[in-house]
């Protein structure tokens, strides 16, 4: 008898698999499952704050009644549950050492079992506002995903050990600002897909709210999608997933202030409804194919602020109508959740009254006040509903048919400091939603992470999410090109993929025989292996596929070799080199100053008169920019000009005579600064040192000097980061409503 031998199986599984064209990556297509008992997300298994669990907590006490455990580890963000593990992400330190972290915690015991922290860098948000967003659980791979204040997209093993890094902020120019919302990422099959507002280059060189997706195993762009328009700002809505007439759809308030569903693997759109003239920041809740939405904003046809209403979900295209809606209560911040069985909506507005409606026909039914301010969402579990408040309280109720009935409410501890704005010596704010795990509830406040429930945990069996898995039939609708989104170097080699799916955007095949292009990019791409021309120096373009009328393309950027000098001599008026992010949206380009060519950022008087742009990849480190540049002047008023390199930037500002480094602008205890007299309508020259240092620590030096004159033999400003950023883009800063200019840019290795 011929013994089968495994290694053998595998190869000829392999090879199978070439041959026949299947691709070898997870598809969403494959069962969907969470485990009873496991709370993934912030929203929970179904993304809807609710839970199958039954036998759960009505009555709490802290150091009370069902008291389980305080951990100190407070933030903004919700906790989620896989296993016996709470996971949370939260600030850590203080001033100079402040950081951001996710931490996995013991669930019986609240112990700290692992912690993984990560640097804020090149970004407006303020220290008391880091760490809203919550992580995610991957239940197939057990990995953690995060998404932090500065826009970096971070993968961590179940043993809190990095797996790999994204900076939208380098990458894409996300826009990350004062109001801290950052959202939460979202896992649909082999991606985990994350949304900000970004202004990168060429075909997304304007601001918009895009979605982002990752392969979650490698952390590969695998595409970019943009179903919305022009953000007003940034949002922090919930993300859903629900499946409509056979159609998966991922579907999330953006920052345009509409609603939008996509196909959640490949991004295409399928419909919008815009709502308010502000980002939206409260998640969707779904009932068969009726999505609830809400606001808190002013209405794109009445004066009114606010909005609660229902939309049918099965349209495709722009939605313009409701099936139901009230307006004039604020719902801006605190997501809804759908009692199925009672056919009812509950919610709770800004100022914390609690409704409830009858789902089908929008009639309230009752409200009840339960506090003051509101930010938190509801969870709806084992007939209950669970809820912390922005004043610091936490409350069980029981939803009825007339009325709801509080069956325990307590009071957080008093704030003992303030990493949520103004709170020391307030009982604790609850900013995010509950967890409901194995019999117990999970919540955080500003302050630290409770936990209520039996000593020991539920042993549950059965799935809270059992989706069977779904096959692609059909000719082929949609192709991808994945990766979409690369940083090459010269003579490189990189492979990308042509990804066939159906109408319904499930994945059909990998296809071999697609015909293959360049546009922009010098080199070679045969059979989608792009080799960019050794000697073209920095260039950016397109991939590009066909498959029968099917069309796609992936985007890549050359990085120029180093040493690299850029005096913007050879290039035409309103010239912007390729591939420099945020270079467009920041209204930069060539002109004519003096009768030489310089780089210019235009007078603005728009969001964009103050952006950071960047021109190299992210993983640069150990290096030196050199720059000239010069401030225009109007009403005694200066711009603040500086350069960056890995993750610091060296800035001259104009009306406070100082020269500063900076790697995170608000979180000022880390900025070092020493005064400098600087004219306007003079160009400077401006040189900024990074060097990672034997002992972890990185330094960070900096000079200017009038361009012409000789460079001073020392430095002028130096930092010692003791907990540095150890690589990252080359860029410009520029706060310049009336405009500046640039000229001969220098990069290279430190010598």
């Amino acid at each position: 008898m011929l013994k089968k031998c495994p290694l053998l199986i595998a190869l000829v599984a392999a090879i199978t698999a070439l041959v026949s064209g299947i691709n070898t990556r997870v598809s969403a297509d494959g069962p969907q499952r969470v485990a009873l008992g496991d709370w993934p997300e912030a929203r929970g298994p179904n993304h809807d704050g609710t839970s199958k669990e039954t036998g759960l907590p009505e009555k709490i006490a802290l150091n009370g009644e069902n008291f389980l455990w305080r951990a100190p580890y407070g933030g903004r963000s919700a906790p989620v549950v896989f296993g016996n593990r709470v996971y949370v992400e939260n600030p850590s330190g203080l001033f100079e050492q402040e950081q951001e972290r996710v931490m996995a915690l013991d669930a019986d015991t609240g112990k700290v079992v692992w912690e993984y922290k990560f640097n804020i860098f090149q970004s407006d948000v303020p220290a008391h506002r880091v760490g809203w967003a919550s992580p995610v659980v991957d239940p197939e791979t057990g990995n953690i995903y995060a998404f932090s204040g500065g826009a970096e997209a971070l993968c961590l093993n179940k043993d809190g050990k990095l797996v790999w890094h994204r900076s939208i902020g380098e990458e894409f120019a996300a826009f990350t600002t004062h109001g801290g919302r950052t959202q939460s990422p979202i896992i649909d099959g082999d991606l985990v897909i994350v949304s900000a507002a970004i202004s990168s280059w060429g075909t997304m060189a304007n601001r918009s709210h895009r979605f982002v997706a990752f392969d979650k195993r490698t952390g590969d762009i695998v595409y970019v999608a943009n179903p919305g328009g022009r953000p007003y700002d940034t949002a922090y809505a919930w993300p859903i997933i629900t499946s409509i007439n056979g159609v998966r759809l991922l579907i999330q308030g953006l920052g345009d202030g509409g609603i939008h569903a996509i196909k959640p693997q490949t991004g295409e759109k399928v419909w919008s409804y815009v709502m308010e003239k502000r980002a939206v920041n409260t998640g969707v809740v779904a009932k068969g194919n009726i999505m609830f939405v809400s606001h808190g904003d002013e209405n794109l046809d009445v004066a009114q602020r606010g909005m609660v209403g229902a939309i049918d979900g099965s349209q495709k295209g722009d939605i313009k109508t409701t099936l139901w809606e009230h307006k004039g209560t604020q719902f801006g911040f605190p997501s809804p959740v759908v009692d199925a069985a009672a056919n009812r909506l509950y919610q709770i507005s800004d100022a914390a009254r609690l409704f409830a409606w009858d789902a089908a026909t929008g009639k309230e039914i009752w409200s009840e006040q339960i506090g003051t301010v509101q930010k938190a969402p509801l969870v709806l579990a084992d007939g209950k509903l669970y809820v912390g408040t922005e004043s610091g309280k936490f409350l069980i109720m029981r939803p009825q048919a007339n009325k709801v009935e509080i069956l325990s409410e307590i009071e957080m501890p008093r704030s003992k400091d303030d990493n949520a704005g103004q709170s020391v010596g307030t009982p604790e704010p609850i900013f995010a939603g509950a967890a409901i795990s194995r019999g117990r509830v999970f919540f955080a406040s500003t302050g630290g992470v409770y936990a209520f429930g039996p000593k020991q945990a539920k042993k549950l069996t059965g799935w809270a999410v059992d989706e069977p898995a779904v096959r692609a039939e059909g000719a082929p609708a949609f192709l991808q090109v994945s990766p979409t989104e690369l940083w090459v170097r010269p003579g490189q080699s990189v492979k990308v993929h042509a990804r066939l799916f159906d109408d319904k955007g499930r994945f059909l095949r990998e296809e071999g025989k697609a015909t293959w292009s360049l546009d922009g990019l010098k080199g070679t791409v045969t059979d989608g292996t792009f080799t960019p021309a050794s000697d073209a120096g920095e260039q950016a373009g397109l991939i590009k596929a066909a498959v029968g009328e099917l069309k796609a393309e992936a985007r890549a950027r050359v990085e120029p070799p180093l040493p690299w000098t850029e005096t913007f001599d050879s290039y035409a008026d309103g010239y912007v080199p390729p591939g420099w992010t945020n270079a467009v949206a920041g209204h930069f380009g060539v002109t004519t100053l003096d009768g030489k060519k310089v780089f210019q950022k235009a007078p603005d008087e728009s969001i964009f008169q103050r952006l950071r742009m960047f021109y190299g990849p992210t993983h640069w480190s150990n290096y030196t920019v050199e720059l000239d540049l010069r401030s225009n002047t109007k009403r005694r008023q200066m711009a603040d000009l500086g350069i960056t390199a890995q993750r610091y930037t060296l800035v001259l500002y104009g009306n406070d005579s100082k020269l500063k480094i900076e790697s995170w602008e608000p979180e000022v205890h880390r900025t070092v600064s020493a005064p400098y007299e600087w004219k306007p309508d003079a160009w400077y020259h401006l040189k900024l040192r990074v060097e990672n240092m034997p002992d972890g620590k990185v330094r960070a030096r900096g000079k200017v000097w009038p361009t012409g004159g000789p460079e001073p033999a020392n430095w002028t400003i130096e930092k010692i980061d003791p907990i540095g950023n150890h690589e990252g883009a080359p860029g410009i800063f520029a706060a310049a409503q009336f405009g500046a200019y640039f000229d001969n840019l220098k990069v290279y290795p430190n010598q």
